[in-house]
């Protein structure tokens, strides 16, 4: 891995451990094994490297929810998954975590891969779930933007209440209730 590809990664690590205020330029070369002027060669300063690293961990949340949501299954079951899929619960998510940054959130061009990801997220779960009310899995009253904005809160709350209790079966359950709930509205 060459010395940008060591400071992204190194940048998303830490955005992610301690966000931004808490990620120094110089944490960041220490992780990565690079000098300040490897850095400033590849990036024009600190918020520079942090919106590579914040579009780099969008793309992978992208990436990782559209394995689930283009797999094998009826729309309900590819939403399913995507609620079930493999997390590390206690870290929380890469990008749902930067919204609690208020540097990040104030500065328009550090949101916007935040923002666009969450969109594309709900984009994606409300064409599911508009999918299986077209099949007749799901009930044709559902709200299918309503209904995945609800599914991605469901997500990060979870999340939350998984920190707060230190056990990742409170995401388990926080799942189950949505899948539960998501059930009584299918056929």
């Amino acid at each position: 891995m060459d010395a940008k590809e060591r400071l992204i990664e190194s940048a998303r690590e830490l955005l992610w451990e301690r966000g931004y205020v808490g990620t120094s330029p110089k944490a960041v070369q220490q992780r990565a094994g690079a000098g300040q002027g490897s850095m400033y060669h590849h990036f024009d300063g600190k918020s520079d490297l942090a919106r590579a690293a914040i579009e780099r961990s969008a793309a992978e949340l992208r990436e990782r929810a559209e394995a689930a949501f283009a797999g094998p299954g009826t729309a309900i079951e590819r939403v399913g998954a995507y609620l079930r899929r493999e997390r590390d619960a206690l870290k929380g998510c890469p990008v749902g975590r930067l919204t609690q940054d208020p540097e990040v959130m104030a500065d328009p061009l550090l949101r916007a891969p935040v923002e666009e990801t969450f969109a594309w997220v709900t984009g994606r779960i409300a064409d599911l779930l508009a999918e299986g009310r077209a099949a007749g899995e799901v009930d044709p009253g559902l709200d299918p933007a309503a209904a995945a904005a609800a599914l991605v809160a469901v997500v990060q709350g979870g999340y939350v209440l998984a920190r707060a209790a230190g056990s990742a079966e409170a995401y388990e359950r926080a799942v189950a209730g949505a899948l539960s709930l998501l059930g009584g509205a299918t056929r």
